[in-house]
């Protein structure tokens, strides 16, 4: 029998207030910046990529929930976001894969829901004043709206801390040696560079030095959450490595690379979170369907000595670029797509060449 649903609320810091009914974890007030994710199937995948670290993950697809979920598709040891915002979450799974129910999922990992929210308006808010701080459970709408207020939001905060491993591990079994930054990085990027080489997944606070010294093939800059300006450290380690390994970076990668080439990053207003972004490769034409899950962007014409390589067609963001005179290059999106098409993931093959050709 489907236990009785509680009355639960959204309140955004502008005072915007949507009324739902709770499912996942029994929370009276979880906060965090509300960003909407226009994808229509991977929902276990973006609610289990650290990149959502301090976020609350609205989607705009209907229904939610509908075919369960597997541990198979888990991009991490668990969630990092923090709610989790649908207008019709199923009561009822329906796929052979399916090893429980997504209700069961958010409680056991203490991530609360909401379920009835009308998701257009929602998103049409977000669109048009940017993302916002807000608070969502069964708590009243007063103390919501305090609790909404008080969240600091993303910027300056280095999220990055709290989702990077403690220690380094092994996974892969390629023919090369390639050291992985933690940022915040997803199993299916791992699962891609584990054909390719044994890969060492380090700490986000790794040095350089200490990198160099595993005598690595090449260096991979991963995702990972928030304002790439607050990784303390980061961009410093990264300056450390040019000229001297072959580096490849994604989306907080990208930026971090950017950052370390003497590069500036900005806040977008409500960043990009979905599956068909369309960009551009700016030497070839040719596009690409990409997915996409970051509020940060590169600033043009910041980055000396690199070319940029790709242009989101929706709104001119710098979407790659590539060293003129080091073994460097990086994506803004996820050529890994866990979830998303495939149609990026030759970047994996070209990471391989440049290892190939050396430092």
């Amino acid at each position: 029998m489907t236990p009785p649903m509680r009355a639960a609320l959204l309140v955004l810091a502008d005072g915007e207030v949507f009324e739902g009914e709770a499912f996942g974890a029994d929370v009276a007030a979880a906060t965090g910046e509300v960003v909407f994710n226009t994808v229509l199937t991977g929902y276990q995948e973006v609610i289990t990529d650290p990149s959502y670290a301090g976020q609350i993950v609205a989607f705009t697809a209907a229904h939610i929930g509908n075919y369960g979920v597997t541990s198979l598709d888990d991009q991490a040891r668990r969630p990092y976001c923090r709610g989790v915002v649908v207008r019709d979450v199923a009561r009822r799974r329906s796929n052979w894969r399916a090893e429980g129910d997504l209700d069961d999922f958010l409680s056991r990992a203490g991530v609360p829901g909401i379920t009835g929210i009308d998701t257009r308006r929602l998103t049409r808010h977000l669109r048009q004043g940017g993302a916002l701080a807000g608070a969502l459970g069964t708590a009243d709408e007063a103390t919501l709206l305090a609790a909404a207020r008080a969240e600091p939001g993303t910027d300056g905060v280095d999220l990055v801390a709290g989702v990077s491993c403690a220690a380094p591990y092994v996974t892969g079994d390629g023919p090369r040696r390639v050291v992985a930054y933690d940022f915040g990085v997803k199993t299916t990027m791992l699962r891609h560079l584990g054909r390719l080489a044994t890969v060492e997944v380090v700490p986000a606070s790794t040095t350089a030095d200490e990198v160099l010294a595993r005598h690595p093939n090449g260096v991979f800059l991963s995702n990972g959450p928030g304002d790439p300006a607050a990784v303390e450290g980061a961009a410093e380690n990264i300056a450390g490595l040019l000229g001297r390994v072959p580096v490849f970076g994604i989306c907080l990668g990208h930026q971090l690379l950017a950052t370390a080439l003497g590069g500036q990053t900005y806040k977008l207003g409500f960043g990009h979170h979905g599956g068909n972004h369309p960009v551009r490769q700016v030497a070839s034409g040719t596009v690409e369907i990409t997915s996409q899950n970051h509020n940060y962007a590169v600033v043009e014409g910041t980055v000396e000595g690199t070319d940029v390589t790709h242009v989101n067609l929706n709104d001119g963001v710098i979407e790659g670029i590539a060293c003129r005179d080091v073994p460097a290059f990086s994506v803004q999106y996820h050529p890994e797509a866990g979830p998303g098409p495939h149609d990026a993931r030759y970047l994996f093959a070209e990471f391989e060449a440049l290892m190939e050709r050396g430092a």
